[in-house]
C-alpha cells in the first residue's frame, strides 16, 4: 500500500478534527434526548388532560393539523384536548424518530390509540409529523400534521 502526502495530510486533518466531531455528535444527542423527553411529556399531558403541561410544551405560534385536515391554533388545540368527550384507554406513539437540525427538530411517529365514547370503542392509527423548536432553552411544539394511513 503506497501512501501519498495527500493521503497523510487528509488522515492528519481527520485525526485533528475528530474531537470536535465527537463533541458535536454528543451535543446533538443531548438535544435529541431532550426532544424525546418533551414528546413523551406531551403524549402524557394529552392523555391525562394536563392543561398546564400542554400550555408549557406548545409554542404560541402553534399550527396543529388533524388527520381530517382541520387546523387549530394553540388555544383551540388545548381547548379540544381539555373538553374532549371520548375517554382514552390507551395512547402510544410508536416508531418515533427525531432529527435535530439546529434549533428545530422533526419528529415522526404513529399515533395508536383506543378511546371510548358512549360505550363505543374506537381504535385509531394515523401517521404524525411534529416540528419542535427550541425557544428560550426549552423545546416547544411549533407544528403538527397527521394523515390517515392506507388501509391494509
Amino acid at each position: 500500500m503506497n501512501l501519498s502526502r495527500r493521503n497523510l495530510v487528509a488522515a492528519g486533518v481527520l485525526a485533528l478534527n475528530a474531537p470536535a466531531v465527537i463533541r458535536l455528535s454528543h451535543a446533538e444527542s443531548a438535544d435529541e434526548a431532550a426532544v424525546r423527553r418533551a414528546v413523551e411529556e406531551l403524549r402524557m399531558a394529552w392523555f391525562k388532560q394536563d392543561k398546564a403541561k400542554l400550555e408549557a410544551l406548545t409554542a404560541e405560534q402553534l399550527s396543529y393539523s388533524h388527520s381530517d385536515a382541520h387546523l387549530e391554533d394553540k388555544t383551540k388545540f388545548i381547548n379540544g384536548a381539555m373538553t374532549r368527550k371520548a375517554t382514552f384507554k390507551s395512547l402510544e406513539w410508536p416508531e418515533l424518530t427525531v432529527q435535530v437540525v439546529g434549533n428545530n427538530a422533526v419528529v415522526r411517529h404513529l399515533w395508536v390509540s383506543e378511546s371510548e365514547l358512549d360505550g363505543k370503542v374506537t381504535n385509531t392509527k394515523i401517521g404524525v409529523m411534529q416540528v419542535w423548536q427550541k425557544q428560550d432553552g426549552s423545546w416547544k411544539l411549533l407544528a403538527r400534521a397527521s394523515w390517515r394511513l392506507p388501509q391494509a
